[in-house]
């Protein structure tokens, strides 16, 4: 998350009923058990690649993209032999129409995925007494729980979102979402913003890739070690080669949230390192995005699930927080948030937050900020702006 730093991934069938039913039957034991701006132009596609990858493995780069690619000065033939390392400032591309994301295949092995960092938003004092009037008191915080293990038959639409960044490696969280477009066949996920672009200090980040039910058995880092491809990516790796996040995040989002944080979610259009298949095919799974914008009063519980990262964490495991949200501004002139108590750190950033909605679980926000004392999470109200982005990610790249 945005530290608001947080202000900073077997078989089908019957388990996909389990993954669709896992998270409706958490959300309802614990509700049961108590344990840019709005007319900009976010409803146009944000960003714009395609990719391939020849006989030996290598990125093939297509015609296209080496076009763009030499349009900012960069050789394509160093792209794929390591240029993607390169950040110099007037070469991180910002724009929307700039990015570019060919896939490199073996390029996020198994220990390169371990090593990536958490991306963080965490949100300070001066952020978090911005929005007086608007902003209910802090909510208790609540402890995260382990997601029940195979994590393919409890949250199978859950994983992480890999990236590098100027620092390095870097980590988020994702979710498989339906694309309305193409029933049946989404290869969609939902995260934050600022897991894919930096906001208004920087540009779009690179080599970005998910995997659903990462560790799948919830082993420790120990156990990781001896550990065969399918318990670590179960269904795969799966590279964005389209992406789009909100104008108001590209804009105005930073490295505390900024005035982005309010719009700090992203749809990427994923496809497969190896096969053909689609993601919700593969998956067996995906999720319902609500863009109702509920207030926090009528949503009921909320659930947020995500793969922490920053201590005590350690980004291997997935984890989720349930509790009755409260409402979060940054500043009267944006729209209100959605809060939870929630001790989740770095690493849960663009995790799925969940309600249950006519009896099915559906996504209806994602984790952007948080404290740096982690006692909480907040996420923006998806919207207008929202639906609009995702309806043209839809219809422009759904079925590619």
């Amino acid at each position: 998350m945005r530290s608001t730093r947080m202000p900073a991934a077997p078989k089908r069938g019957r388990r996909a009923v389990l993954a669709a039913t896992g998270l409706v039957a958490v959300l309802a034991l614990t509700a049961t058990a108590c344990d840019g701006s709005a007319d900009s132009a976010s409803d146009k596609p944000d960003a714009t690649t395609s990719q391939a990858t020849d006989g030996g493995g290598k990125a093939e780069i297509p015609a296209d993209l080496a076009g763009k690619l030499k349009e900012h000065g960069i050789d394509v033939d160093q792209w794929k032999d390591g240029g993607w390392k390169n950040w110099d400032r007037d070469k991180w591309l910002s724009d929307a129409k700039d990015f570019v994301n060919p896939v490199i295949a073996g390029l996020w092995k198994p220990e390169r995925m371990k090593s990536a960092k958490e991306a963080n938003k965490t949100v300070t004092t001066k952020d978090a007494s911005a929005g007086r009037g608007v902003t209910d008191p802090d909510p208790a915080p609540v402890e995260a729980q382990a997601e029940k293990t195979p994590y393919h038959e409890n949250a199978a639409p859950v994983g992480k979102v890999f990236f590098d960044s100027p620092d390095g490696p870097a980590v988020c969280s994702g979710t498989v979402i339906k694309d309305v477009n193409h029933p049946g066949k989404s290869n969609l996920v939902w995260t934050a913003g600022h897991c894919v672009h930096a906001g208004g200090d920087g540009g779009w980040y690179r080599n970005i890739m998910f995997v659903p039910a990462y560790n799948d058995l919830g082993k420790s880092e120990a156990e990781l070690g001896n550990a065969n491809p399918a318990e670590i990516a179960p269904y795969g790796n799966w590279w964005a080669d389209w992406a789009s996040t909100s104008n108001q995040w590209i804009q105005g989002g930073s490295e505390t949230g900024g005035d982005g944080a309010a719009y700090d979610y992203s749809v990427l259009h994923v496809k497969p390192e190896q096969g053909a298949k689609s993601l919700e095919e593969t998956v067996g799974a995906a999720l319902d995005v609500d863009f109702s914008a509920p207030s926090a009063a009528e949503a009921a519980k909320m659930g947020a699930w995500g793969y922490p990262a920053a201590p005590p964490y350690n980004g291997l495991k997935m984890f989720k927080c349930v509790d009755v949200p409260g409402r979060f501004s940054l500043s009267p002139s944006l729209p209100t948030m959605y809060r939870i108590g929630c001790d989740m750190t770095g690493g849960s950033s663009g995790g799925g937050w969940f309600r249950v909605r006519d009896g099915k679980s559906v996504l209806v926000s994602n984790t952007s900020i948080g404290p740096a004392d982690n006692t909480w999470l907040a996420g923006p109200q998806l919207g207008r702006e929202a639906e609009a982005l995702y309806q043209n990610m839809s219809k422009t790249y759904g079925g590619r």
